[in-house]
């Protein structure tokens, strides 16, 4: 099987993370893959923020969890969160963000890295605490949250995947 094709076939989310920190260079190569990814119009409405500072990324982490309701770490011990957000102004922002997150979880999982996407960065980023890490940042502009990448090494393996739905393909001929 293609190379590609078999790690799109592979990839899974890492809900179990060891500490051991990820060499920049992969870093550095699964951010190049994510600003790759294609956008509405060549627009490039994503940022991302690559945090590996831990006491930003404790602070995020606490941030999700509060608006989750739970007293736990969201990104299951990654020791490092890739943040994309998206410039609303621009109409496929949503799809851009997306776009980006995909292609870093691919990259990640070519590089055996494991990665799961973390939900509620629009609530955290609309709020004031939110707007304050951007400013501290020098980031400005009408950013919405996409999503976080939580990134490390797998502590297990992977659940296989579950069965595909009846009906999740329509052919048209």
């Amino acid at each position: 099987m293609n190379e590609a094709i078999s790690n799109i076939l592979s990839r899974r989310s890492t809900k179990c993370f060891k500490a051991d920190m990820i060499p920049d260079s992969d870093l550095d190569l699964i951010l190049e893959a994510g600003k790759s990814a294609p956008t509405g119009r060549g627009r490039q409405s994503p940022i991302i923020l690559a945090i590996t500072n831990k006491e930003l990324r404790d602070k995020i982490s606490k941030m999700n969890a509060e608006i989750m309701g739970a007293d736990l770490d969201p990104f299951y011990g990654a020791p490092v969160i890739f943040v994309v957000l998206a410039d609303r102004q621009v109409p496929t922002y949503i799809y851009d963000g997306a776009l980006v997150m995909e292609n870093m979880m691919l990259c990640a999982n070519a590089l055996g890295i494991g990665s799961c996407w973390i939900h509620r960065a629009r609530e955290e980023f609309d709020s004031e605490q939110g707007k304050q890490i951007l400013a501290s940042l020098g980031i400005e502009g009408d950013y919405e949250g996409i999503g976080h990448l939580a990134l490390g090494y797998a502590n297990s393996e992977p659940s296989p995947a579950k069965p595909r739905k009846e009906n999740y393909v329509y052919y048209v001929k």
